[in-house]
């Protein structure tokens, strides 16, 4: 039994990280799913969603099948997120569904995984309840055939790492869609902000190799992909733990170059935005006008508390760059209201950055603290009700801009990616360039296909459009 300490998960050495090729084998282990089938809930970031692309892979490979029905599952696996307080809930509200379930049908396996796993305090408690039978975090959530096979002969198995973590290559993966793909450039975090666990539950920052990304891109354009979408905690930090100068806009050139059609990334960080990357991005039209670079707060003094070594003249410099740079560019952000001791001249000058930025969206939150981190011991004394209300008056002025923003959109043409159906009126699905949601009016052989599209209604947090015509 291996349990997380927090003390150890913020470690950081200058040991190599080590990418391993082989480190996943199910020797004797094809077949323990045969007629069986797993469900996976998956609570979080984009990270979380293609982490459990991977752990599909992996339960289908030792024979298991996938199902929606919980009902139905042999394997119920809970991969969770500990960015913020929500996802914790949610998560834990389905564990007591799943435990009333095993209540009845005692011989499921419950798999709990991923970021929540990682947390010390948590842990030693999910560990007392005796209905969860395996446990393990994010970095060895490759390791389930054995821990499956272990529960099988043995019984519970908990083991959560709390190391730097390695990279692990050659893993399986069902990919959730056939036109759209997440690939990982790097793992974890170095920045530590003040208020962020990620760095605790994902380990140090850890690139992959250039020509592993590249090859998968490749593959991806081959197998009929259009899209892909480099991943990491701040993917333009991608580099900086190699001993060479290779960097992120070096890796986004590389990747526009296979000639995939559209290519996007999340999450950047404000420390680590360059010209160089500018420079690529204006140069590539396959790498799509869309930035996601969260501010967090519109005050130094709380950027400072946050530990997130930008200022606010550095930050609007970034975006007027993007702006003169990038023609049509889609700027969203994050930004946390309510951190500790962020008094209403702090929020003010946040509301500020949102009235001379304009975002296309932006992703709010109230300060959720987080066991173990330095913004978790901080005075906090504002009441949550201020924090409400200051939530509201930002929303509404996101939501403002975020209008007016579609607003220039109405009666163009875009190319949009379709990929899948929509819940609005029997109609699909896509994306622009930029990243504005569209439901548009044609049937299914669009699927898969970027096609004109002409804008002919607007909302806030989408648009209806139609095919062109010529068409």
């Amino acid at each position: 039994m291996n349990l997380p300490n927090m003390n150890d998960a913020k470690k950081r050495t200058k040991q190599n990280v080590k990418i391993l090729y082989d480190d996943y084998n199910t020797s004797n282990l094809e077949n323990i799913g045969k007629d069986k089938q797993y469900l996976i809930l998956t609570y979080g970031c984009q990270m979380n969603v293609h982490d459990s692309e991977y752990i599909s892979g992996i339960m289908e490979d030792i024979g298991y099948t996938k199902t929606d029905d919980m009902d139905n599952a042999d394997v119920i696996i809970v991969n969770t997120c500990a960015i913020r307080e929500n996802a914790h809930n949610k998560a834990e509200g389905m564990l007591g569904r799943i435990k009333h379930l095993k209540e009845e049908k005692d011989n499921i396996i419950v798999i709990f995984c991923g970021c929540m796993a990682q947390e010390e305090g948590l842990v030693n408690k999910i560990n007392k309840y005796k209905w969860i039978d395996i446990i393990c975090g994010t970095h060895n959530y490759h390791k389930i055939p054995e821990y499956l096979s272990e529960y099988m002969n043995k019984g519970k198995v908990c083991e959560v790492y709390s190391i730097e973590g390695n990279v692990i290559e050659n893993l399986p993966v069902v990919r959730d869609s056939k036109y759209t793909a997440w690939v990982n450039i790097q793992y974890g975090c170095d920045k530590f902000c003040t208020y962020c666990i990620v760095p605790y539950t994902r380990g140090k920052q850890r690139s992959r190799k250039s020509e592993d990304i590249i090859d998968e891109v490749r593959e991806l354009y081959n197998n009929g992909y259009q899209e892909v979408t480099l991943l990491g905690q701040n993917v333009n930090a991608y580099g900086k733990d190699f001993d060479n100068d290779y960097d992120f806009a070096d890796l986004l050139g590389e990747v526009a170059s296979t000639g995939i059609p559209r290519i996007r990334f999340v999450t950047s960080h404000p420390w680590d935005f360059t010209d160089k990357m500018i420079e690529v991005i204006s140069k590539c039209d396959n790498i799509m006008p869309y930035i996601h670079l969260p501010i967090q707060s519109g005050s130094d003094r709380i950027l400072k508390l946050m530990g997130r070594k930008y200022t606010i003249k550095e930050y609007l410099e970034i975006i007027e760059k993007l702006r003169k740079n990038i023609p049509n560019v889609s700027i969203t952000t994050d930004i946390i209201v309510g951190f500790p001791g962020e008094t209403n001249e702090d929020f003010e000058k946040t509301l500020d950055i949102v009235n001379r930025v304009k975002y296309d969206l932006a992703y709010t939150f109230i300060f959720s603290p987080r066991e173990g981190t330095p913004a978790a011991k901080m005075k906090d004394d504002t009441s949550m009700e201020e924090k409400k209300a200051r939530l509201a008056r930002l929303n509404e002025l996101i939501n403002k801009y975020a209008l007016e923003s579609n607003q220039k959109m109405k009666d163009k043409v875009y190319e949009v990616l379709i990929i899948g159906p929509s819940d609005k009126d029997n109609k699909y699905m896509g994306y622009t360039p930029n990243m504005k949601l569209v439901n548009v009016n044609c049937d299914e052989t669009m699927l898969g296909k970027i096609v004109p599209v002409k804008i002919t209604e607007v909302k806030t947090w989408s648009l209806d459009g139609e095919i062109a015509s010529g068409e």
